[in-house]
């Protein structure tokens, strides 16, 4: 069994909050973390921008995790969303089951 932690950053709470909620309905992941207050500095069209962001942390399977990236870009507020993915190797194997039961 093979699941993943995905990162996006969104520009506040509530566009977060309803992205995560659609995303748990649909079933292309089992459940996120909204972690407040994060700065991000980055370049975008030549600029550098510093902005507060709320970074989300989503967990999802493997079955999932193709749509769960096609549906999150669809939904995100962002011109170009970041949407990064870790394969989770290792973990408690209850929750990981819990993971797959949820997406699937």
């Amino acid at each position: 069994m093979k699941c993943y932690v995905v990162f996006s950053t969104f520009p506040d709470e509530t566009s977060a909050e309803e992205t995560v909620r659609t995303l748990i309905k649909e079933r292309l992941i089992a459940c996120a973390n909204l972690i407040d207050k994060v700065r991000s500095i980055y370049r975008w069209k030549g600029k550098i921008e510093d902005s507060k962001e709320i970074l989300v942390k989503m967990k999802t399977s493997e079955e999932s995790i193709h749509n769960l990236m096609r549906r999150l870009k669809q939904l995100h507020p962002y011109e170009v969303p970041e949407i990064v993915a870790i394969d989770l190797r290792t973990g408690n194997k209850d929750y990981l089951n819990w993971i797959v039961e949820c997406t699937n």
